[in-house]
């Protein structure tokens, strides 16, 4: 089974270079599944509805979020409508949504599980705990992915080596910034600290350079306001075998 991972997904500019690459890329390569972290996807900060259905209906099969999954409020229901639509599972769980969904293939499940750090960012419930209840619940899916929307490397790095061998891929995300350590771990699962970003290319993690170094220089507050031009989307394609889970090629991707 062929697994394609996206990083962060940026404003509209971000959601119509998704729109022009992927459903081509995922016919060209044969991607059974595309998880997509579009908690940035729509212009202001956040995603919406609208912003999320635009990433369903152009590719994306399983969308991720993260810090910003209820920055806006008409994400909540949503979030209970639509199953493939998920939220970091340590957040509170009578909080609006699921931290986990199931990807039924036929002749096998996929259990999706959303996580986020918890170094240097909101004091959640511990994802390492967490994670060892939502393994117990998705005992049924041969095949198990976590995207871990994490500050810290360290944290994201310990992630990797205490889910090996327990589940098929754990990817990072949030820092916007694709790393070069795609591999496979000793005891077979798939790992990358961090996907990277879908969105403008010539910018600071989506936003306009000239507003982060005005806000970097002054330490007075700022809109952080995305930018349009080129774009790239950052992702990571994981090959897995169906009978055991185990992962068995990682692909860093970058199109421009």
């Amino acid at each position: 089974m062929r697994i394609l991972v996206v990083g962060d997904v940026v404003g509209k500019n971000g959601v119509s270079f998704l729109s022009k690459v992927l459903p081509a890329y995922k016919r060209t390569y044969g991607v059974d599944i595309c998880i997509v972290n579009g908690e940035n996807s729509t212009d202001g900060n956040g995603i919406t509805p609208v912003s999320c259905d635009d990433l369903l209906n152009n590719g994306a099969d399983v969308v991720t979020t993260g810090n910003h999954a209820y920055r806006r409020k008409e994400m909540y229901d949503y979030y209970d409508e639509k199953p493939y639509i998920i939220r970091p599972a340590n957040y509170p769980k009578n909080d609006p949504g699921k931290g986990y969904c199931v990807v039924d293939k036929g002749s096998v499940r996929v259990g999706v599980i959303n996580l986020m750090g918890t170094t240097y960012m909101e004091p959640l419930a511990n994802p390492f705990l967490v994670v060892d209840e939502l393994l117990e619940e998705l005992s049924d899916c041969r095949i198990k992915i976590v995207d871990f929307h994490a500050e810290a490397t360290a944290e994201k790095r310990a992630m990797g080596f205490y889910l090996d061998g327990r589940v098929s891929v754990v990817f990072g995300t949030h820092t916007h910034v694709q790393t070069a350590d795609e591999q496979i771990l000793p005891k077979g699962t798939g790992y990358i600290t961090d996907v990277g970003m879908t969105g403008t290319i010539q910018s600071v993690l989506g936003v306009d350079p000239a507003i982060i170094i005005r806000k970097l220089r002054s330490n007075m507050p700022a809109r952080f306001d995305f930018v349009d031009g080129d774009a790239m989307l950052n992702a990571c394609l994981f090959e897995i075998d169906n009978k055991t889970g185990v992962c068995q090629k990682v692909e860093r991707i970058s199109l421009q």
